[in-house]
């Protein structure tokens, strides 16, 4: 009996861009200077951008929060109670000796319900980063 696996379409340079554009317009109508981070499955950088008067770190944010939402296929919203001290996240090792940044605005991107990506969104309150990022996976669907 033989098996065949269904392919599933990966997150392309376009798809990046126009979440990145969706985030971007969302922020600005709201007034608030953000950067975005997309992430294909294996964690490579496919677009970033960051507005002019978003504060420096605002680019080291989303590229975190894209990378934990990747790697625990989780909207980083949903993870801020499993690391506070004794949590079952308080001290998970990660890959890539990268730290790990618990704060909204990390949002998995999945097509045909299997990952393939995730955003960040850093530069706002929390949880107006949560709804950009959440937004833009929204519209690519």
């Amino acid at each position: 009996m033989s098996t065949t696996a269904t392919a599933v379409a990966p997150l392309t340079t376009q798809d990046a861009e126009a979440l990145v554009d969706t985030a971007r317009r969302a922020a600005e109508t709201a007034g608030v200077a953000v950067a975005v981070t997309v992430l294909d499955a294996g964690g490579h950088l496919l677009a970033f951008r960051r507005d002019d008067r978003a504060v420096l770190i605002a680019g080291e944010t989303s590229t975190r929060k894209a990378f934990t939402a990747l790697q625990l296929n989780a909207p980083t919203a949903d993870l801020v109670d499993a690391v506070q001290p004794g949590a079952p996240f308080h001290t998970l090792p990660t890959a890539l000796d990268r730290p790990l940044l618990f704060i909204a605005g990390g949002v998995p991107v999945h097509r045909d319900g299997r990952l393939i990506g995730a955003i960040g969104v850093g530069g706002g309150a929390p949880e107006q980063d949560h709804g950009f990022a959440t937004a833009a996976v929204e519209t690519l669907a």
